[in-house]
């Protein structure tokens, strides 16, 4: 089943991930009343460096304690604390994600000064945007580590021959290993990618390469007849020309 693999893992810190960065953001519009910019950060910076923080910068300590109480209270309540190697593992991918938030958190600044001399500059803390997060999880993701569902005093790798090294707080866990999800499986509800339609030239996830599971796959032309050349004949109706085009469509084997 799906329960505790990497793709679990990379959804749970989406998600968790995605809320900090929502509310977050919310905060910074002011369009909450519970929060509004980070005011930790005013009245400081570096006057000898002609810099001083200003602005709104976005408050994601408010952002990361919804998301906490939003996302990982559920998990402790059925579980009791965390319960079971499953449970630990969705809180720790929880962690994971709005650490990546944190993380990425950047600096921007705008300049003052007598013709754009930028003798003095406003500063203040922004997050990236998603999508940046998001690759940064998508790295995780493919490095995430399998856990003992046996859980004692705390996470520990599988490899016995790894368990010494640490476990770091943005890392991905997963405690089953992924189906296969390139062949069809009714039990699991997995379709297949058997006729999925792939891009021959792509290297991405969606090139026939990599989509099609080393199957190869087949190709067969498309013939597609659309309105075009179209003009505003006087008065008053478009006259336009049939045009047919052939295209190669290429479906895993």
């Amino acid at each position: 089943c799906f329960v505790g693999t990497k793709e679990t893992a990379f959804i749970y810190a989406v998600t968790s991930a995605g809320l900090v960065h929502s509310v977050t953001r919310s905060c910074s519009a002011g369009n909450m009343t519970e929060c509004s910019c980070d005011t930790n950060l005013q009245h400081g910076g570096s006057a000898s460096e002609g810099w001083h923080w200003g602005g709104c910068s976005d408050d994601i300590h408010y952002g990361m304690s919804f998301s906490r109480k939003f996302l990982d209270v559920p998990i402790k309540n059925v579980t009791g604390k965390s319960g079971s190697g499953l449970a630990a593992m969705n809180l720790h991918n929880n962690e994971a994600g709005r650490q990546a938030v944190a993380k990425l958190m950047s600096v921007d600044c705008r300049c003052h000064g007598v013709s754009g001399s930028c003798a003095v500059k406003t500063c203040w803390k922004t997050m990236s945007s998603f999508e940046k997060i998001g690759r940064f999880l998508k790295d995780k993701y493919e490095n995430s580590i399998q856990i003992s569902d046996r859980l004692k005093k705390k996470l520990r790798r599988k490899e016995k021959s790894q368990r010494k090294i640490p476990i770091g707080k943005e890392d991905l866990l997963y405690v089953n290993k992924s189906p296969n999800y390139c062949v069809e499986d009714q039990k699991l509800g997995i379709p297949g990618t058997q006729g999925r339609e792939c891009n021959r030239t792509s290297e991405g996830p969606d090139g026939c390469n990599l989509l099609c599971c080393g199957r190869g796959y087949n190709t067969h032309v498309v013939r597609h007849v659309e309105r075009c050349e179209c003009k505003f004949v006087w008065c008053c109706y478009v006259r336009c020309r049939r045009c047919e085009t052939m295209t190669d469509v290429h479906t895993c084997k």
